[in-house]
């Protein structure tokens, strides 16, 4: 798996998990709905760490509780 499908699994795992929605997400990490939807399907395929800094304040959890995910342990080499 890549990174960038890691991400996207990630956030949706943790939107499921608080039962937030996009546009909840949207208002209580001051991300706009439509970067979210970018990273949710694909037109942003390299999301800044600002971006998922302010989306785990969103969520009340930090970049370690983040990337602490089952889905971040065997990533693909990105450089091939």
């Amino acid at each position: 798996m890549d990174t960038y499908t890691a991400v996207k699994i990630r956030l949706l795992e943790l939107c499921d998990k608080n039962r937030m929605s996009i546009h909840k997400l949207a208002l209580v990490s001051a991300v706009s709905p439509s970067t979210i939807k970018n990273i949710l399907y694909g037109k942003s395929k390299n999301p800044g760490v600002v971006t998922i800094k302010m989306l785990c304040d969103g969520l009340g959890i930090t970049l370690q509780d983040f990337f602490d995910a089952p889905v971040f342990y065997q990533l693909e080499q990105e450089i091939k």
